[in-house]
């Protein structure tokens, strides 16, 4: 696929994103989930090899590539990585799956009722190497806590700075400024959350597009004016802590948005299962995220 073709993959596309990212603070939690006990692995390298071994089963399970999944959110080590005899980008791109790189570096301690980004002074040269490797996009999360609007206000201006860095290197951002689920003032942080990304928004060129990534609104179709925004690619929502049930059902609410689910996809696989029993699993999983994000 040709950066453009990439491109009307995800603004058109009748599918989901899967996120693929988890990194090192999340990566022995979901190689738990997989059925990899923290015992079996003694390192960075050996959980990161572990890891790599699940995500290139899923890459190359014949149910990852039925069309349904138009992209994929790839952690650095695993861009890096090899999946078919080809790197992990091109392989996804040859399945017609949309490679993005997550950039962000973790989170700072909570003030204000957010969680902003680490500084990243190294995002260009990410970018750069991305780009090199025929990925089209990024990803970066921070996380809002509850309904501040200074806080909210920081939150997003951080996202669309890092996000014109990215746009300005030639990729396209997602920017994800999850909203905490279990926030008591969910409904009302959403609506300030609203107004700051739509102002966000106002602040870019006429020819810049940026993805978001949002936990699904507690008001069903509160960012309708967002996906039909003409500086918008495309509106996504991420699982945020919501089983696969869950998560489709609060999606399928939301129509125009889709999905980029994480624990959502990944919840039922284990290494234990045979081939057959993995892709019949996960295709099942593929089934019913996408037919909640093309309600």
């Amino acid at each position: 696929m040709t950066f453009e073709e990439m491109r009307d993959r995800i603004a058109n596309g009748q599918g989901f994103i899967a996120a693929l990212d988890q990194s090192g603070g999340s990566t022995p939690k979901a190689l738990r989930g997989y059925g990899v006990e923290d015992n079996e692995w003694n390192g960075d390298d050996e959980m990161f090899g572990m890891i790599h071994e699940m995500r290139q089963r899923i890459i190359e399970a014949p149910c990852f590539g039925n069309g349904k999944v138009i992209g994929a959110i790839l952690f650095e080590k695993t861009m890096e990585g090899e999946s078919g005899g080809k790197s992990v980008p091109a392989r996804l791109a040859e399945r017609g799956i949309v490679p993005f790189l997550k950039v962000d570096k973790g989170l700072e301690e909570e003030r204000d009722g957010v969680q902003l980004m680490k500084p990243n002074p190294g995002l260009e040269a990410m970018c750069a190497r991305a780009k090199e490797l025929g990925v089209f996009g990024t990803k970066m999360r921070s996380v809002i806590k509850s309904a501040n609007p200074k806080g909210i206000r920081e939150n997003v201006r951080q996202q669309f700075a890092d996000g014109v860095r990215i746009l300005t290197s030639g990729l396209v951002p997602i920017l994800e400024p999850e909203y905490d689920i279990t926030a008591a003032d969910r409904a009302e942080g959403e609506k300030i959350l609203l107004d700051e990304l739509i102002a966000g928004l106002d602040t870019l060129h006429d020819d810049q597009q940026v993805i978001f990534k949002l936990s699904i609104p507690k008001e069903a179709g509160l960012y309708s004016d967002l996906i039909k925004h003409p500086k918008v690619l495309r509106v996504v929502a991420l699982s945020g802590g919501y089983s696969t049930d869950e998560a489709c059902s609060e999606l399928a609410k939301n129509p125009g948005m889709i999905a980029s689910f994480s624990r959502g996809l990944l919840q039922d696989l284990r290494k234990q299962q045979d081939d057959g029993e993995f892709d019949g699993t996960l295709s099942g999983a593929i089934d019913q995220i996408h037919a909640a994000s093309v309600s």
